[in-house]
């Protein structure tokens, strides 16, 4: 479906330079050796190196499933169906934050190009419906498939996770959420605190009777407006505290972040899902304004208590990377609402229907065959990146995931000429939520079952390359990241995401379309 796409002058420059240099594509910020996010093989048959495509074909091949034990615990990497070089090991914490891309389109849609530091290309990929097979308990399913490119021997290779469906409201376990609002100064600017107010106000009749909320504001000191309420009975007081928020003084996160796990600690639920949920455009400008200080004084309620944390972006000037970082080191993860259907989707549609978690501290491991493979690059994740030994150690922290995701990584791979067999192994281990014992999962994939051109593939995986490779126009200028060889122009990756929005029928593609159309006016 996509054509050849030409590569834009400068980047070809620079590719040029890149071969003839004899460099290997690796990972994006890892130094050589860093087995998390790429590798560099030296193979005296390869010749003058290729970049990764500058045309990618994309396979819609599911990867078999593997069982393990009931432990899930394979033991040591030689007990598997292949003992994989320990540089051709690709591993990271599992994340199903979306934030980067949800602020490139706000940012876009006011005709300005996002900061290249802000642009996290797994955040771009995993804001987009995906077609993988879904478990029936807890857990996850496993696809990895992929495509050769025109590219010599190099190939795009696609890893999902799924969880389950997500329960009807009904049969989830109940809820304890504590909000902690921002309420400073910063916060009057429409679509900040009128917006959370809005959308508050319609969620706390979504939620049943036996969840609990609890409201926590912060400027330049917290307050605890609303101890853990049940709804039953209540509304009308939930209602009232909603309603009496108003835009104040200076930004002390530090303190509504303390204050609000000290008010869910004291609301705690034995059996319900305990979640605090921050609202702010995470502008700290007061107090403790260092994310892994302010983990630090809540750590105790984060690890012995289970409780996770869900951060609500808001703002046209937001602190993206103190956000982020409170989210990947709090057990949870963010995302950034523009609007009030962004809103809407997110506190009156996802959060209620995605307040369980089917998994904890979930890690994935992508062991790729030295026999077939010379090359590899994780698309992204440059921030969830975990020691490879660190996979099946339990006490390393991974990502929280509730039901209803779904987590893609998106590999750049280079095969060696003319072999064929077992290209990679994908694993996830996490712990189950209630009983904390672990487990895993596996797929695999074969250098036969790799599409041999796009037109054969899944729409849902062309979605994710045309997001992945937006991500890489818009980082273009960042010095400190490595680019995505290949990258269409502009102009090519709008008319996909156009073919693909009417093909899919996806608003959100369609959305694609435009952020990537809006981005091309402001490059000229």
């Amino acid at each position: 479906m996509l054509e050849r796409y030409r590569t834009r002058r400068l980047r070809a420059a620079l590719l040029a330079l890149t071969a003839a240099g004899g460099l290997l594509l690796t990972g994006c910020s890892a130094g050589e050796g860093s087995s998390s996010t790429g590798h560099k093989a030296e193979d005296a048959s390869d010749g003058n190196r290729l970049p990764a495509p500058d045309h990618y074909n994309s396979g819609g091949g599911t990867g078999e499933q593997k069982d393990t034990d009931d432990s899930g615990d394979t033991g040591d990497p030689d007990s598997r169906e292949f003992a994989p070089a320990p540089d051709y090991l690709s591993t990271f914490a599992l994340d199903v934050d979306t934030a980067s891309y949800g602020y490139a389109r706000r940012t876009l849609a006011e005709g300005s190009l996002p900061d290249p530091s802000t642009v996290r290309p797994e955040e771009f990929v995993n804001s987009f419906r995906q077609d993988y097979d879904r478990p029936d308990g807890n857990g996850f399913t496993v696809t990895v498939d992929g495509a050769r490119t025109d590219r010599e021997d190099w190939s795009l290779v696609r890893v999902g996770l799924a969880t389950r469906p997500a329960e009807d409201p009904g049969e989830r376990p109940p809820a304890a959420l504590t909000f902690v609002i921002d309420i400073s100064g910063s916060m009057a600017e429409p679509g900040r605190l009128d917006l959370a107010k809005d959308s508050l106000g319609v969620m706390a009749n979504r939620l049943r009777d036996d969840d609990s909320v609890a409201l926590v504001t912060f400027s330049d000191e917290a307050e605890t407006v609303l101890p853990m309420t049940r709804l039953d009975g209540h509304r009308d007081q939930i209602h009232d505290a909603i309603d009496s928020l108003e835009p104040t003084d200076s930004t002390n996160l530090g303190a509504g972040m303390e204050t609000g796990y000290e008010t869910a600690e004291e609301g705690l639920r034995k059996g319900a899902t305990n979640r605090v949920v921050l609202i702010s455009d995470a502008l700290a400008n007061t107090g403790d304004t260092d994310a892994d200080t302010i983990l630090e004084r809540i750590a105790s309620e984060r690890r012995e208590h289970g409780i996770t944390l869900f951060g609500v972006g808001v703002g046209s000037d937001y602190g993206d990377a103190l956000m982020e970082r409170l989210a990947d080191k709090g057990d949870g993860h963010t995302v950034y609402v523009s609007d009030e259907a962004d809103a809407r989707k997110v506190f009156c549609d996802d959060l209620p229907r995605n307040i369980d978690l089917t998994a904890r501290d979930a890690k994935a491991q992508v062991a790729f065959d030295e026999a077939t493979v010379s090359d590899f690059r994780l698309i992204g994740y440059d921030n969830r990146q975990v020691a490879d030994e660190d996979f099946r150690d339990d006490s390393v922290d991974g990502g929280e995931i509730g039901p209803g995701h779904t987590v893609t990584a998106l590999y750049a791979v280079h095969t060696r000429p003319g072999t064929s067999g077992h290209l990679a192994t994908a694993s996830v281990r996490w712990l189950d939520p209630k009983t904390r014992a672990p487990h895993e999962e596996s797929g695999r994939l074969e250098t036969g079952s790799l599409h041999d051109s796009l037109g054969d593939a899944s729409p849902r995986f062309q979605v994710t390359a045309t997001a992945a490779y937006f991500a890489d126009v818009l980082r273009d200028g960042d010095d400190t990241r490595s680019s995505l060889p290949g990258t269409p122009s502009l102009r090519e990756l709008e008319e996909t995401a156009e073919d693909l929005a009417k093909e899919t029928e996806d608003r959100a593609v369609r959305q694609l379309a435009e952020a990537i159309g809006q981005a091309g006016w402001a490059m000229d």
